[in-house]
């Protein structure tokens, strides 16, 4: 009889636990779980707070917040294959209320301990993403924008998440999304060119489920 072409790689591959599946191990108090799902998508996040605020520093300490309000709310049922979304939605929450969700967190956070396996996401930042220059004035164009606006091209532009899942991260109808996505990348690119940036006429795609 011929060998089964399913290989231990295969194997490996769909032994991999999904997020949905983590994030329910999580709400049963699997720390484990938890910090898998934190080495998931703790450098997105991370990435995110940085566009958001270029700056480093500031960006590190918003995902610290990301994830601890995600796990004192690790009981909250979410919707199939939205982890990653509803994480974008507690960062968008952050970062749009930056200075008073710094100083409400500030003790907690002091409070954890730190581990020495947790991962330094300033290592290879630089490689990624825009200098501090360049991306403060990428922000100080984005700030000139509605903040429904800001929020809708952070997630679906500068993160790449998919219409459906800006919709949960928003809390909006996936129509809303696009429409306000299509104002932005316009406003945007009128704002870089009028300034000889060229980010604004460069701007990608976002993908979609559907």
């Amino acid at each position: 009889m011929p060998e089964s072409s399913f290989t231990a790689d295969d194997r490996a591959v769909s032994a991999v636990p999904s997020d949905d599946e983590l994030w329910l191990r999580a709400g049963r108090g699997d720390t484990e779980a938890f910090a898998a799902l934190f080495e998931r998508h703790g450098r997105s996040v991370y990435n995110f707070c940085f566009r958001r605020t270029a700056d480093w520093a500031a960006a590190e300490d918003l995902m610290s917040i990301v994830f601890l309000e995600a796990w004192r709310q690790r009981g909250k049922e979410l919707a199939r294959g939205m982890v990653r979304a509803w994480l974008f939605g507690i960062a968008t929450l952050v970062v749009r209320n930056r200075w008073r969700t710094q100083r409400r967190y500030r003790r907690a956070l002091a409070r954890l301990p730190r581990e020495s396996g947790t991962p330094d996401f300033a290592d290879d930042v630089e490689s990624r993403l825009a200098d501090e220059s360049r991306m403060a004035a990428l922000v100080e164009q984005l700030r000139r924008l509605p903040k429904r606006e800001q929020d809708v091209l952070a997630l679906c532009v500068w993160s790449g998440l998919a219409y459906e899942e800006a919709a949960v991260a928003l809390g909006i109808p996936v129509g809303t999304v696009r429409s306000r996505l299509s104002r932005a990348r316009n406003r945007l690119r009128e704002l870089a060119e009028a300034s000889g940036h060229e980010e604004g006429g460069a701007l990608p795609n976002p993908r979609s489920s559907q």
